[in-house]
């Protein structure tokens, strides 16, 4: 079996695959301050039941890419793959400076490559909420990056006087009658709006039109508004990237 990692700024995703199937799934918060014995005992605990004869990890956050992979390492007894330019990526990252790609989005870009049909775009629900464009030659050619949803509730709360922190759920109208509607109007239709017409813009600069792919935890909520729908809403789409990576790097290896 196989374990995927997907370590973000908000969260720690696990995924275990059974050759192509996704048996189970875990979520751990991305907390850096935890040691390296505590994740050990994290892994063993959430992995006892699994034989895991392979490991890769991507990461977003520095402090915890080499912990955690240690931790992984001993519990498992593996030599875990971390994700970044530097491996065969499967597709050709076609950036001003392929170092910069974040392995979350070169995973995801794997991933929609794999999956359906070029040119696609994936946009990703996190503590960012970006596009990742991969052209119908199978390029990563870049895509975007602005502020994810719970990251606008904290920021309106934090740099304000006044407006509190509202819950993420179902926008009832676009002009709010009150402080807590106007600011779901704001958060989650103004996000539904950015992507409609970034979907728009990108599309304009491709020259043609594109599958486009929503994952992360507010992909539904926020397909409600939207002009254009998903044409798929992939939950698990950067963990079926980063398996199809770990294959294809496998694979070279034993070669």
């Amino acid at each position: 079996m196989l374990l995927t990692v997907d370590i973000g700024n908000t969260s720690i995703t696990l995924g275990v695959f059974d050759n192509e199937a996704l048996v189970e799934e875990f979520r751990l918060a991305s907390d850096k301050d935890l040691s390296l014995a505590e994740y050990e005992v994290l892994l063993k605990s959430l992995l006892k039941s699994f034989v895991i004869d392979g490991c890769i990890i991507s990461s977003v956050v520095e402090e915890l890419t080499e912990k955690f992979k240690t931790a992984a390492d001993n519990v498992l007894k593996v030599n875990s793959v971390i994700l970044s330019p530097k491996i065969n990526t499967g597709i050709k990252i076609k950036i001003d400076n392929p170092l910069e790609a974040g392995a979350d989005r070169i995973a995801n870009a794997a991933g929609a490559y794999v999956l359906y049909k070029t040119p696609v775009i994936v946009v990703d629900f996190g503590t960012a909420t970006t596009f990742d464009v991969v052209n119908g030659d199978g390029e990563f050619i870049g895509g975007l990056i602005s502020l994810g949803i719970m990251s606008q509730m904290k920021a309106l709360n934090k740099f304000t006087s006044k407006l509190p922190r509202a819950d993420v759920s179902l926008s009832p109208c676009a002009i709010g009658h009150n402080t807590n509607d106007a600011i779901l109007a704001g958060v989650i239709r103004g996000t539904a709006s950015m992507i409609d017409g970034m979907v728009e813009q990108c599309e304009k600069e491709l020259g043609q039109k594109a599958t486009i792919v929503a994952t992360g935890g507010y992909s539904g909520l926020i397909a409600n508004y939207l002009k254009r729908p998903f044409d798929y809403i992939n939950p698990t789409l950067t963990l079926e990237g980063l398996r199809y990576l770990y294959q294809i790097n496998s694979i070279e290896t034993k070669i």
